[in-house]
Formats: C-alpha cells, structure tokens, sequence
C-alpha cells in the first residue's frame, strides 16, 4: 500500500514487509529500484518536481528517517514505521547470503567499500560481494561495464541523493544481471565503521537526527530541511 506524503508515494511496509518486497524484487525480470528518501531529500523532491517524479518511478520507496514519519502522521497518514536504508540494507545481506545473490557496492571513497565489504561478510556469512567501485567517476559506461562483468545480482549505490537515484533509473537498462539496486547515501561508510550511528536509545526515540548533528555540526544547513519539511506538513493539514 502506498501512502501519499507530500507527493512522495510511500511505501506503508514494516521491516519484515520491506525485506520480503526487497526479496521479491531479486525474482523480477529486470532491475528493481529501491530509494529511501528522509526528510532532507523528501524535502528537495518537494521542491522540484523532476527529482520527485523520478524518487516516485521506484519500485520501493522507504522512509528513511523520522522526520518522514512526523510529517505523515502529521496528514494523518501515518506510515507503520520508519526504514532506515542502513537497516534495510544490513538485513538484505542475510537474505543475499541465503539466496546466493552476488552483491556489488559503489560509492564512497576509495578503499571504504572494500572495508564496507569485509564488514559485511561479518555480518552474513556466506555472503557473495563480487566487487566494488568507489563514487568518484565522471563516466558511468565503464563503471556499468564492471557491474555487468562481475555477475552482480544486487547492487548498493552510494552516491548521495540525487546522484545515485540518477544513476539507478539511468542504467536501469544497460543493467544486465542486477534484479535489486538500492540508493543507500553514506551507509558504505556506516558499514566501514567511518561514520558511527547514534545509540540505541536515540534511534528508538527517533532522534538520530540529533546525533549526527552533535558529531557533525557542519550538517546544520543541511538539516534544517528537517523542520522546513515538517513545516510543509503543517502548511499542507491546514490547508487540507
């Protein structure tokens, strides 16, 4: 079911639901494309409408981020619950490893996806990478060719919005073996250890947020599309 929050279609899955979605995807015939706006990209794709209409073409499109939560509660359609793409992304990589599914990481710097992968590996054992590629290419025919070459069933691009939602629905052809690609920002960092996640407790009362500004303040123009995006919410139940 698909709920709309600010002209992002949502999808109203839990957890469980999304990584049986995420499997399905591995089944299809062609690349299925996972994107995982939070408040922040939700916020851009308000503003213009091509990066919203392309964040809509996706097959699954997860709350990523409890600002996103807010605001659908605040329209009085609230979402089950929020979906962080790192967490989806984690729990993918036992479902990989059971299945066999070859997985392929692009983004970062160089040298983080290979740390992401050693990480990885930890996590589900078993778990098949068949390559990486850093995030600092200008043209995307070779990297696509590498993708190809590897037998990449399962893609993980990190390229940062809109630049890996741009990529996925570009190549989404020229894509040959992938069946599941998911744009997942700065995760390959998170799973390299790079960058740490707030505490339990913060994620569990929905201020993550907070965290990452705490540890990262230059974030702070960045995050006030946080509260401009709640604002929108507001503005939008008023009018409604």
């Amino acid at each position: 079911m698909k709920l709309d929050v600010l002209g992002l279609q949502f999808d109203n899955l839990t957890m469980d639901e999304a990584l049986a979605a995420g499997e399905h995807l591995l089944e299809g015939d062609r690349p299925g494309i996972v994107v995982t706006p939070n408040a922040e990209i939700a916020y851009d794709a308000c503003k213009n409408a091509t990066f919203r209409a392309l964040l809509n073409g996706a097959d699954l499109i997860l709350p990523d981020g409890a600002g996103v939560v807010l605001a659908a509660k605040i329209l009085g359609t609230p979402l089950k619950s929020k979906v962080a793409g790192i967490d989806f992304a984690r729990n993918m990589l036992s479902v990989f490893a059971r299945r066999g599914t070859k997985l392929y990481l692009l983004g970062s710097k160089p040298g983080v996806a290979e740390q992401a992968a050693e990480k990885m590996k930890a996590i589900a054992p078993g778990l098949v990478i068949c390559g990486t590629a850093d995030g600092y290419f200008k043209d995307e025919a070779p990297v696509v060719d590498k993708i190809n070459a590897s037998g990449a069933e399962a893609l993980f691009v990190c390229l940062g919005a809109p630049k890996q939602e741009r990529f996925m629905f570009a190549n989404r052809d020229a894509l040959t073996t992938v069946r599941l690609m998911a744009g997942l920002g700065g995760s390959l960092d998170g799973f390299a250890g790079n960058v740490k996640r707030a505490p339990k407790w913060m994620i569990r009362l929905q201020l993550e947020w907070l965290y990452r500004l705490i540890k990262e303040p230059k974030r702070l123009g960045r995050m006030m599309r946080l509260p401009k995006y709640v604002l929108l919410a507001f503005r939008a139940r008023r009018k409604g």
